[in-house]
């Protein structure tokens, strides 16, 4: 059974920093490329960051500079360090792993809530 567990969300005011955890379980780790996605109040799910099996990274524009994506393959851990966060970050952040490179998530996390307010 695979699951994945996010946390470190919670209230943060603006300019501050958060670093998100996904421990991933049920899977051979190192081979699966992960992602965080987010959703903000009536808005569509989107992907945020990206870290590849070959530690190949990838961001969304407003994040960049922002935001860094990185793994652990010896615990089994995807993190999000969030920097300089904005009201605008505010969102249910979920982690997600796929086996191929560009393809849909297979399997997602229950999602940690993130809010940027002062």
């Amino acid at each position: 059974q695979v699951q994945l567990v996010e946390s470190g969300g919670g209230l943060v005011q603006p300019g501050g920093s958060l670093r998100l955890s996904c421990v991933v379980s049920g899977i051979a780790f190192s081979s699966w490329h992960m992602d965080w996605f987010r959703q903000a109040p009536g808005k569509q799910r989107e992907l945020v960051a990206s870290i590849a099996s070959n530690w190949k990274t990838d961001y969304i524009d407003s994040v960049k500079g922002r935001f860094t994506i990185s793994r652990d393959n010896a615990k089994n851990t995807v993190y999000l360090q969030m920097n300089n966060l904005k009201p605008e970050d505010t969102a249910v952040y979920y982690c997600s792993v796929r086996r191929r490179w560009g393809s849909v998530p297979d399997y997602w996390g229950q999602g940690t809530q993130v809010t940027v307010s002062s």
